[in-house]
């Protein structure tokens, strides 16, 4: 392929280009004898050229599923860096949600990953990118199942932690990601343990119990904090806030007085299966009953959430449950796209958002439906009504086999023409005005 490459390349600038330099006039030059023939074969070796790229790509992409939604050229510039891995470090925000760096020892052994905003979480187990010998995707491979592994531990750790150390040091010492999870779970833990023993009056109690854990967490803020404390903490605040009201108001107020009442199960709800190892998270609202992902997602702010923001969680992860997408719809500015994306981080899954125009095609659509089925992430498609009539019709239908691959519990499955991974995590979200 190189070969026909530089055939091609030595053709078109030792003849062609040297004759149009000779002869600059238009007419006369396009007269040329067998110049025709020669463009027409120069363009014949450029698209075997191109198309073997794209095989050599596809199988690049497939081995690590997130490369399906980089451009050839992004891809390339990754591949490119074989030698010193340091040099991927630009491009890892492309393929993870929020790992900005990994933490390099001088003989290049990862021990960590740092967020955009400086963050650092530790790896439980220490790898050297040299092993793959060459390969990136080898060892972003490792990078993924490394970072998966950790937040686990660090989830579970902190969670231990939570009963042994004050609340107002507790929520300095964690990443802010795993101390919003982990409060999420002690508020729906004491909820139901109070609902149990005092029953409606317990909803009030420990309501007071939640305004005063709020009025340290306010002390703290007006304290000297780091940058990364203080985001951390107003995201907390923000749902501390939510989770205090809807018990003082929503479920007082309807007298709930059982963990079976249908107005907290309508909840957003964190608990731990605690048999097995290692120990994993769920979330449940209502009667869906979903995973929590462990995609590191960075310290970040979340949503304040209002009663329509509840009625969109429970529609999309009852759709989830279904192995369904979700289509939101209303007007621009409204937060459809950031809803969406809010709800991953409460589930801690990649959700990657793709801006539709008219311009696009069904194999664009195909390569970004590639990354989101095998790598298990979420793909919220903004503006789909920008979308072609033409256009949509295969897209339905690419949709409809991913979610009946899911649905069947195929762990592999044939996708244009492609045999390709299954995680049943995948879900398609769009979003229209």
């Amino acid at each position: 392929m190189l070969r026909s490459l530089v055939g091609s390349e030595m053709c078109i600038r030792d003849s062609t280009m040297e004759m149009a330099h000779k002869n600059p006039s238009c007419l006369h030059f396009s007269s040329t004898e067998s110049l025709l023939d020669s463009l027409v074969a120069s363009s014949a070796t450029l698209d075997e050229v191109q198309h073997g790229l794209d095989a050599y790509l596809e199988t690049k992409r497939l081995f690590f599923p997130r490369f399906f939604f980089l451009a050839n050229e992004e891809l390339l510039e990754i591949l490119s860096e074989t030698k010193d891995p340091t040099r991927v470090q630009p491009h890892l925000r492309k393929c993870f949600e929020a790992i900005d760096k990994l933490d390099f020892a001088p003989n290049l052994e990862v021990s960590g990953m740092f967020s955009a905003e400086k963050e650092r979480v530790n790896f439980i187990e220490k790898y050297n990118p040299q092993d793959a010998k060459g390969n990136v995707e080898v060892w972003l491979v490792k990078t993924e199942e490394v970072m998966v592994a950790s937040l686990k531990q660090v989830l579970w750790d902190s969670v231990v932690a939570h009963t042994e150390t004050p609340r107002t040091q507790w929520v300095l010492d964690w990443p802010g990601q795993i101390i919003l999870c982990v409060d999420q779970l002690y508020w729906t833990r004491n909820t139901e343990m109070w609902l149990k023993d005092k029953g409606t009056e317990g909803l009030k109690i420990y309501a007071d119990v939640l305004t005063e854990e709020l009025r340290e967490i306010v002390l703290l803020v007006r304290g000297n904090l780091s940058k990364n404390n203080r985001t951390t903490l107003g995201a907390m605040v923000t749902l501390d806030v939510h989770g205090r009201d809807v018990l003082a108001g929503e479920l007082y107020k309807e007298g709930v007085s059982n963990p079976n009442d249908f107005s907290w199960l309508a909840q957003l709800r964190y608990y731990t299966d605690d048999e097995g190892e290692p120990r994993l998270m769920n979330v449940k609202m209502v009667n869906a009953n979903l995973p929590y992902g462990y995609e590191y997602l960075g310290n970040s702010f979340r949503l304040v959430v209002t009663p329509l923001t509840d009625r969109c969680y429970r529609t999309l992860m009852g759709a989830l449950m279904l192995n369904l997408g979700g289509a939101p719809e209303g007007p621009a500015g409204t937060g459809k796209t950031e809803t969406t994306k809010d709800l991953a981080k409460a589930l801690s899954k990649q959700c990657v958002v793709f801006n539709c125009s008219d311009g696009l095609d069904y194999l664009a659509m195909a390569k970004f439906f590639k990354g989101a089925a095998a790598s298990g992430a979420w793909a919220c498609f903004d503006e789909f009504n920008r979308i072609n009539l033409e256009v949509l019709s295969v897209v339905a239908e690419q949709i409809s086999t991913i979610q009946q691959a899911i649905i069947e519990g195929k762990t592999e499955f044939m996708f244009e023409g492609t045999l390709l991974r299954c995680k049943d995590s995948a879900a398609v979200f769009i979003t229209m005005n």
